[in-house]
């Protein structure tokens, strides 16, 4: 995951600048913890009747508590502010000069939304001739012998605009956090081995003095819990969790050998092992470690279901593997890369044929399960990216993908124009990168935009992919035709894209609200505040317009769940001001008087609004409160 040799994950918390003297005080605790343990161990080959495979980072945390208090008392008062300023200049990036601002539609991002490949094109092309009125086609529906109902005719144009309202707060760092297939449940993993689901079809009450937030384990929330399971011990966090198409099982990585299987609704969820290690031989078996490991020799990073549930891909240390659930044994093993799979995924979700992994060495191959033989190799791989990628994601068509890069770039790719195997060799040996540590909170000035072999066919940046593996996602396919790319952010926004290249939405978590507001209320005009916040991952519900973010709330540790709805025309850009500026302009050019009579303009605004071209943004305003001098010229 990292180019260093010690844990990428364990990294992320640290600033590179500095060691922490909490941290370092802790860490002696631990081993003087551990130590009379593991001698014990080293000793005798046993344990002493003790499980150290049943410690986990709650136990460790109990056992620190008493620590704590002394450490915070003589802790240095500069240290927090020197952990501020370092997290904070997280949010003041400046690598956005490097790239030119994307203002007009392009080209190939355009021909992508008129294919028919990214939902229907009636919605597209009516959007772009501003002809998009929700009244006017649901009067067409109800005049239809046979109507005919999309969700896309009503949706694709409504995108989450608001900056979020608190919906539950961790006390570790959350790495996953989606909504399930259907968006009925909410789930979630967290660096304190919790893995998390919230019941969506109930809303988020806000708390106040009548209504407390409902506590759970190292969590606060208004949500409804549906489960909280804790998951077997492993290496510093859970890195990744995927459920099943038919909600009813997890599986997750704890950064080992072995990923874990358990069920969603099971209050007491058995830990059901997957194990990708190869079986050890009998003249050379190696005693399991602390986290109950056989091998040293790589580490997963990432799982995901099949569609029919019945195999897991994951990736790691370089290597990617196939498990089949139903024969119980690992089908697939490949020597894929040269530096740790960050991020692996099945792109054809209707046969289960095609495998797609990213990795540190900056590369993204593609492999055909049906033609791996002896020695496999990738039936073709995506070059464009000049540093790491940390994340990939499928539409799930067995064509389109896209990946996050540390390069500060997102991209979109066809797997018909990806390159050959042969041409990786012949480019073997050429770094296009600057081979910074990302976890800086700066990224240098690029030698090069893109890999002189780039075959994406589009790429999106403003965001900062920085300090962890940002996450990316296509919108759902079933109301918005998965013609928006979404990502979140380091600097604690999350970027929301139309195909053609141009920023359609930015959320601005610093604006973020606390959980005593109802998420569905009205925005009230906040300034911005100190937030050192960074959005791992964000999801978008499959049929609504709403968006769930993770962040990691400064150095300290802890995260937060926001909620991101759609709020209506009061969140678009413009003003009504501008509105009336414009038409007045056009009054006077057509010879007509520039003085307009308020009642009028009035008259004209509410027509506006209610034949918006965006969908379901019609409305009459109560004009009796509203100032004349808003309409005076």
């Amino acid at each position: 995951m990292d180019n260093q040799d010690w844990d990428m994950e364990e990294a992320e918390q640290q600033p590179p600048t500095q060691t922490s003297a909490r941290a370092t005080r802790q860490m002696a605790t631990i081993q003087a913890i551990l130590a009379p343990f593991l001698r014990r161990q080293a000793g005798t080959g046993a344990v002493g009747g003790i499980d150290l495979r049943g410690i986990t980072l709650d136990d460790l945390n109990q056992l620190l508590r008493a620590t704590e208090t002394e450490d915070e008392s003589n802790a240095d008062p500069d240290e927090d502010d020197e952990e501020d300023e370092y997290y904070r200049a997280f949010r003041n990036t400046s690598h956005n000069k490097y790239f030119e601002k994307v203002t007009e539609p392009q080209e190939a991002g355009v021909q992508l939304l008129h294919s028919g490949e990214f939902g229907r094109v009636g919605p597209k092309i009516k959007s772009r001739r501003n002809d998009l009125n929700i009244a006017k086609q649901l009067r067409r529906r109800a005049s239809q012998a046979r109507p005919r109902f999309y969700k896309e005719d009503y949706m694709s144009n409504l995108v989450p605009n608001s900056n979020g309202a608190t919906v539950a707060e961790y006390d570790a760092n959350i790495y996953t956090a989606q909504y399930s297939t259907d968006s009925s449940f909410f789930y979630t993993c967290s660096q304190d081995f919790r893995l998390n689901i919230f019941d969506t079809s109930v809303p988020a009450f806000p708390t106040g003095p009548k209504r407390r937030p409902h506590l759970h384990d190292n969590l606060k929330t208004n949500m409804k819990l549906i489960n909280s399971i804790r998951a077997h011990p492993g290496r510093w966090t859970i890195s990744d969790v995927n459920l099943s198409s038919d909600n009813e099982r997890l599986i997750y990585t704890t950064m080992s050998t072995t990923c874990y299987m358990t069920n969603t609704m099971d209050p007491a969820a058995t830990q059901i092992p997957i194990p990708f290690a190869d079986p050890p031989r009998s003249s050379n078996r190696s005693r399991g470690n602390l986290w109950g490991d056989s091998s040293y020799g790589f580490r997963l990073f990432s799982c995901r279901f099949s569609a029919d549930g019945n195999e897991v891909i994951a990736g790691g240390s370089g290597q990617l593997f196939v498990y089949d659930l139903l024969a119980n044994q690992r089908t697939v093993k490949i020597d894929a890369h040269t530096d740790d799979i960050n991020s692996c995924a099945w792109a054809d979700t209707s046969s289960g044929n095609i495998l797609v992994s990213g990795s540190d060495d900056c590369c993204l191959k593609v492999w055909d399960r049906r033609s791996l033989g002896a020695s496999p190799k990738p039936s073709g791989v995506l070059m464009g990216h000049t540093e790491g990628i940390t994340y990939v994601s499928a539409k799930g068509d067995g064509r389109y993908v896209i990946s996050n890069g540390k390069d500060q770039k997102l991209r979109l790719w066809d797997l018909r124009k990806m390159r050959s195997n042969q041409d990786l060799e012949d480019a073997d040996g050429h770094f296009y990168g600057t081979n910074y540590d990302y976890r800086y909170p700066h990224y240098p000035k690029p030698k090069y935009h893109a890999h002189p072999m780039d075959c994406s066919v589009m790429s999106y940046h403003g965001h900062s992919v920085l300090r962890t593996l940002i996450r990316c996602h296509f919108s759902p396919g079933e109301t918005t035709g998965g013609q928006y790319i979404y990502s979140g952010s380091a600097d604690g926004r999350i970027h929301i894209w139309s195909l053609d290249g141009q920023v359609v939405q930015v959320l601005d978590r610093a604006k973020i609200l606390p959980m005593s507001y109802d998420p569905s209320d009205e925005e009230p005009r906040t300034q911005n505040r100190e937030n050192n916040t960074c959005v791992r991952d964000v999801s978008w519900h499959s049929q609504e317009p709403v968006l769930m973010s993770a962040g990691w709330e400064s150095g300290r540790g802890g995260s937060r769940l926001a909620r991101h709805e759609w709020k209506g025309l009061s969140k678009m850009g413009g003003s009504l001001e501008d509105w009336v500026q414009k038409h007045a302009q056009e009054g006077s050019g057509a010879g007509s008087s520039p003085r307009r009579s308020v009642r009028l303009l009035r008259q004209q605004h509410r027509e506006h609004r209610r034949t918006s071209t965006m969908p379901g943004t019609f409305q009459d305003d109560d004009d009796e409160d509203e100032d004349d001098s808003d309409y005076t010229e």
